[in-house]
């Protein structure tokens, strides 16, 4: 990620603690040994934590890695129909657009960003002052994130995280509400990992529609999709609306879309406080 303040940004990262390595689940990537991101803050650590988990090969060769360190596509997810999903590689690596900086100053307190991918969305907060980490399932990811002076750790939000029930903003950007192909499930973890009362934003398809698919990543030059296929899921606003209803967790919500890009946040509902007898 090209940002102009590479190298000098000072990313006010959590550190994980020693023994904190969690491994990813399976779809997620394994990761090398603990690397301490520059610029990180005084004494946060930001590594890419050694995880013994088998690992569907998707996520760890190409094309997707190769498209993270190279900072371009062309890359799609291509579904069993054979329908290809372009993907924003350019932008994901670029700095923050007009529609990244409604995000950025929607956040509130500390942010999570799942699936930081490159670490746009990680330094941004992190030069507007929050506490910030970023968690990608993707080696490459974490790591050029870290290079940029990002805080951020190779992990699942499927496995437990550093501070959890205690940040105030968690993010599910750029189609990130597709993870693990069930969006109830992935709702209920983001309620878990707020506090209460904390706030999710994400980002939804930017027409009406509630998909499950089954995708691969491909770059468009064969005529066969590469790599193993995952589950990966397409909401609408409707949709994530309707979900987080039935879910139970969320109470209020905002929507607004910005350049062709489509938003909505949600307020996770205040816990009520144990009885006492």
């Amino acid at each position: 990620m090209s940002h102009p303040g590479t190298g000098t940004a000072a990313a006010r990262g959590f550190a994980t603690g020693a023994g904190h390595t969690v491994p990813p689940p399976a779809g997620h990537s394994p990761a090398s040994p603990s690397t301490t991101g520059a610029g990180a803050g005084a004494g946060t650590s930001t590594s890419t934590e050694a995880a013994p988990h088998a690992v569907p090969s998707e996520w760890r060769a190409d094309p997707y890695t190769h498209a993270l360190t190279s900072g371009h596509g062309p890359l799609f997810l291509k579904g069993t129909d054979g329908e290809r999903l372009p993907l924003g590689v350019e932008r994901w690596c670029g700095t923050p657009d007009a529609a990244d900086r409604t995000v950025v100053g929607r956040c509130e307190g500390a942010v999570l960003d799942i699936g930081c991918g490159p670490g746009r969305f990680v330094i941004a907060l992190a030069l507007a002052g929050h506490r910030t980490l970023g968690i990608d399932v993707n080696r490459a990811a974490v790591r050029r994130t870290v290079r940029q002076g990002g805080p951020a750790l190779v992990r699942s939000v499927f496995d437990p995280v550093p501070r959890e029930g205690r940040w105030n903003t968690a993010l599910l950007v750029d189609g990130n509400i597709g993870i693990g192909g069930d969006p109830a499930t992935l709702l209920a973890r983001a309620a878990e990992i707020l506090v209460p009362g904390g706030l999710l934003v994400v980002e939804v398809a930017a027409r009406d529609i509630d998909e499950r698919l089954e995708v691969r990543f491909d770059t468009g030059r064969s005529r066969t999709a590469e790599g193993e296929a995952f589950p990966w899921a397409r909401l609408g606003t409707r949709a994530l609306l309707r979900h987080a209803g039935t879910a139970g967790d969320w109470a209020g919500r905002e929507t607004w879309d910005h350049a062709g890009r489509a938003f909505v946040a949600l307020r996770s509902r205040t816990r009520p406080a144990p009885s006492s007898w």
